[in-house]
């Protein structure tokens, strides 16, 4: 199983790749604060009122575990606080609190694709001795070894995990149905399907993906770039591989679908595609599995129960797939002003095994076996593609190397920039970061 991809060497490109991933979670939430469990949370309460402050933003995965530490750790003199936020506010506040000796929050919310630039600034609070600890009494040994994994930088673990996304398709089974189709597992198959669709009148653009330009394209690059074999980049030799014929073929990839495409596809994220599912503007989309949940409540869609999934295509063909996971957990900032132990005792409180489950069907929980087809009715299409994602490449340079190539993905696939100068200028830009690493 391999997971999402990282780097920073100032502040300020930590919020420029936080931002990259920020419509990969999405951010507002359809999941309430009924969503809570209450759990044990038996850590040594300092003396006098504490307050704890916790920075996560809002999505129907991410509450479940927000909601449950808040209801669950409040108790005596000390109070768990979080207020509501959207990911671009959580990016701000991240960078802010991190900056200095000491911070305003004692948790934050952090997952694979930042864990190796934070860590390699010294700001997250290496969480192994507390493990050690503390895994016992709230049964840590379930979690998923290649999710800690993702949450491991240089052999130590700076955020426990709570659940991961992957990539997952969301089709229109009515229409499938009436036109004899089958879900697509080639973008080959994906263009073919749409083009029926189109030609039977049912949806003008049945595709929707997520390209916003000045994010989500670059996840889709990679995406298509891993299911063709290839990585960002050559550890070994430190050099990029942007330039390479996978990069053309992911490139031309991406290309192919925009006749399939609204024309405004470059000014959407991800709610903005789960809308188009919303509305019916849309027949076949591929979103993180953070969104999926939503897509089958009648509340939501007047179309909730013609949803289907399945894991996403592969670009070419083969059992690697356009797809790409991330694992969200807690982290506690090496600055925390409060008793690292207590705040652990919270983190880990809320990804217990009554708390997962609370979480479910919304969040795919980072405890092994809790996700089944009775759990969640997009389980089969989750499991085959977290099982099927292209390798991780979990570097201090690699989100810089994303944000600063992410404008001229963008401008190839607005036809502003040709496949072949694309491609020298990203394997341009490549390089000169790794050459901050040599």
């Amino acid at each position: 199983m391999s997971l999402s991809r990282s780097r920073v060497s100032a502040l300020a490109a930590v919020a420029a790749s936080l931002t990259l991933v920020a419509t990969g979670c999405g951010a507002g939430s359809k999941t309430s604060a009924d969503t809570a469990a209450s759990v044990e949370c038996d850590y040594k309460a300092p003396s006098g009122k504490t307050d704890v402050n916790v920075l996560a933003y809002n999505s129907s995965s991410v509450d479940p575990y927000t909601n449950t530490m808040v209801k669950s750790c409040t108790k005596g003199d000390v109070t768990v606080n979080h207020q509501p936020i959207d990911f671009a506010g959580q990016v701000q506040k991240t960078t802010a609190t991190l900056a200095g000796d000491t911070g305003t929050y004692d948790i934050i919310e952090t997952y694979s694709f930042v864990i190796p630039q934070l860590a390699a600034e010294g700001k997250l609070e290496p969480l192994d001795d507390l493990v050690d600890e503390y895994g016992d009494e709230y049964g840590l040994d379930a979690i998923n070894k290649n999710m800690s994994g993702a949450m491991t930088y240089d052999g130590k673990l700076y955020g426990l995990p709570m659940q991961a996304q992957m990539l997952i398709m969301a089709y229109r089974k009515d229409i499938f149905d009436k036109l004899g189709l089958k879900p697509p597992t080639t973008f080959a198959e994906m263009i073919d399907d749409a083009k029926k669709i189109q030609a039977a009148g049912e949806v003008k653009y049945p595709i929707a993906l997520p390209l916003l330009a000045s994010a989500d394209i670059v996840t889709a690059y990679d995406a298509a770039l891993g299911s063709l074999g290839q990585n960002l980049t050559d550890p070994k030799t430190m050099t990029a591989n942007l330039d390479s014929p996978q990069s053309k073929q992911a490139l031309e990839a991406l290309l192919s679908l925009k006749p399939y495409m609204d024309p405004q596809v470059t000014t959407f994220d991800q709610p903005a595609v789960q809308q188009q599912m919303y509305n019916g503007s849309a027949a076949i989309s591929i979103m993180f599995s953070g969104r999926m949940n939503d897509l089958t409540l009648p509340a939501n869609s007047q179309y909730a129960d013609k949803m289907a999934f399945a894991a996403p295509p592969s670009v070419n063909g083969g059992d690697v797939l356009y797809d790409t996971v991330s694992v969200d957990g807690w982290s506690i900032p090496a600055n925390a002003k409060n008793d690292k132990d207590m705040l652990f005792e919270m983190l880990s409180s809320s990804v217990s095994e009554k708390a997962s489950k609370a979480s479910l069907p919304a969040a795919y929980p980072a405890r092994d076996g809790m996700v089944t087809d009775d759990s969640m009715p997009f389980a089969a299409a989750a499991n085959e593609s977290i099982a099927k994602v292209p390798p991780s490449e979990p570097y201090p340079w690699t989100a810089e190397i994303s944000n600063a190539i992410t404008p001229i993905v963008a401008n190839v696939v607005l036809g502003k920039t040709s496949v072949q100068d694309g491609m020298g200028k990203m394997q341009s830009e490549a390089n000169k970061i790794l050459t901050e690493y040599k």
